[in-house]
């Protein structure tokens, strides 16, 4: 796995596991099952412990920010009989911060360390939600101790209508269109301008992030690039990608 990544709000990815269980349509498309099919590397299926990077954050020496666990989610359950040695090694490294999402945030308040409070400076902990379905998760992240907390709005597929400040605990706010193939099994749903914008109104306290418009976007408005992730393609108002101060 190399240090560095190609995700735009974070420097690197380190994976305990790969492989993952969708939770709900927002995983519809989930790029790790389009990018992993066709390999022999692992099967997406199946969540399986890393070897040679499981201790990777060791090894990068740059403070960076490092989004924990792209290829699986950090809290699923078959990841529970080693996640405290993840959490060992974050404690390690207070020189990173660690960009930590999960699409089971109902699973925190039972296995997160019982420390946590203690020393979790470095950590930013967060939910992905897509569509209307998904904006229950954001509430389990109100009554967690975590030094910011946020919400990744990606791959956003619906109209979401969130009134302003609904979620006044929310530190940080990424936005996302979806990026998929016009045919076979991983595609793309709509994105549409006016849900990204509805989105930053709705966090008028938040550091925002417009990571990517998506594909639907990308060919709709003929964006130079496929993912419509060139900042440079965006319309002014959305060409926001702000960081939440990190003391």
């Amino acid at each position: 796995m190399a240090e560095t990544s190609k995700i735009a709000w974070t420097d690197a990815t380190w994976n305990i596991a790969r492989g993952c269980t969708k939770v709900d349509e927002d995983c519809k498309y989930c790029y790790m099952y389009r990018e992993s099919f066709d390999s022999t590397r692992y099967n997406p299926l199946r969540v399986t412990r890393t070897k040679t990077v499981f201790d990777l954050p060791l090894r990068i020496k740059e403070p960076s920010k490092i989004f924990t666990s792209s290829l699986t989610d950090f809290f699923h359950e078959d990841i529970d009989s080693y996640r405290n040695e993840a959490w060992e090694i974050i404690k390690k490294c207070p020189q990173h911060i660690f960009q930590i999402l999960t699409k089971r945030p109902e699973r925190l308040l039972y296995k997160l360390p019982l420390d946590f409070g203690v020393w979790n400076d470095n950590i930013w902990l967060g939910t992905s939600v897509g569509s209307v379905k998904g904006l229950k998760r954001i509430n389990y992240l109100a009554v967690i101790n975590a030094k910011i907390k946020f919400v990744s709005f990606e791959p956003l597929h619906e109209d979401l209508n969130i009134k302003t400040n609904e979620y006044p605990f929310i530190d940080w706010v990424t936005i996302g269109g979806e990026s998929g193939n016009e045919v076979g099994k991983y595609r793309y749903r709509p994105c549409k301008v006016e849900w990204i914008e509805k989105i930053i109104v709705a966090f008028p306290n938040a550091k925002i992030f417009v990571k990517q418009l998506g594909t639907y976007l990308a060919k709709e408005m003929r964006l130079t690039d496929r993912h419509g992730s060139n900042i440079d393609d965006f319309p002014v108002d959305l060409q926001i990608r702000e960081y939440p101060k990190h003391d």
